[in-house]
């Protein structure tokens, strides 16, 4: 059965490779999966037929058969269920492979991904100062904390895992930024990851969509 991703027609992220199908993208090229991906605008995004997968109007999507999933660290862990490579087989290390993609998700990400928003849309707002303050003494806790863990360690348990894979694509947000940079073992863990083949090929084929639409 074919993959389909569904992924943006013309990227807000400047072909940076930090639109949420990378995720996705990255994952089906550590396994070894084809996929096809089908491109959609901002108003087709919103349009019954995509909200039929997508309810909420976003990207990416991802249908296999009858199967169809949003939201990109639930398919990341389908993806790597399914197929070898991003999850250990002992019981254990999977269970904590598992919890790094929570943890990339729900802890590290929020506050990286309202900061640029917050320059973005609010910069003119009377509190802009003190939110973003807020949000970077958040995002520094956060690394801090990370930091601590990962130590000279390759990864952050033991082998690459799809957990990795989910707080390399969190942590990208930041790249050319103090707030990574203070973290130079961080930084480095970023580029190991950046660095993997899969990555690549997911990243130049991102990159070709934003390439294509900016010729266009």
């Amino acid at each position: 059965m074919t993959i389909t991703i569904t992924a943006f027609e013309n990227s807000p992220d400047g072909g940076r490779g930090l639109a949420r199908d990378m995720r996705v993208r990255w994952a089906l090229e550590e396994v070894g999966q084809p996929y096809e991906v089908r491109l959609l605008s901002f108003a087709a995004m919103k349009r019954d037929a995509h909200r039929a997968l997508q309810p909420f109007g976003q990207i990416p999507t991802y249908q296999e058969g009858d199967l169809v999933l949003f939201e990109s660290g639930a398919i990341v862990l389908a993806i790597a269920e399914r197929h070898s490579g991003l999850l250990p087989g002992d019981a254990n290390a999977r269970a904590r492979a598992i919890m790094w993609m929570f943890a990339a998700l729900d802890t590290v990400e929020p506050p990286i991904f309202d900061h640029p928003l917050l320059k973005i849309l609010d910069r003119d707002k009377p509190w802009y100062g003190h939110r973003l303050q807020s949000l970077e003494a958040s995002i520094r806790d956060r690394l801090a904390d990370l930091s601590r863990h990962l130590g000279d360690a390759d990864w952050l348990d033991g082998a690459f895992s799809a957990g990795d894979l989910l707080m390399v694509t969190v942590l990208r947000r930041l790249n050319g930024l103090d707030l990574l940079e203070a973290h130079p073992n961080l930084a480095a863990y970023v580029a190991r990851g950046e660095a993997r083949p899969a990555f690549q090929r997911a990243y130049d084929a991102q990159r070709a969509v934003f390439a294509a639409a900016s010729s266009g």
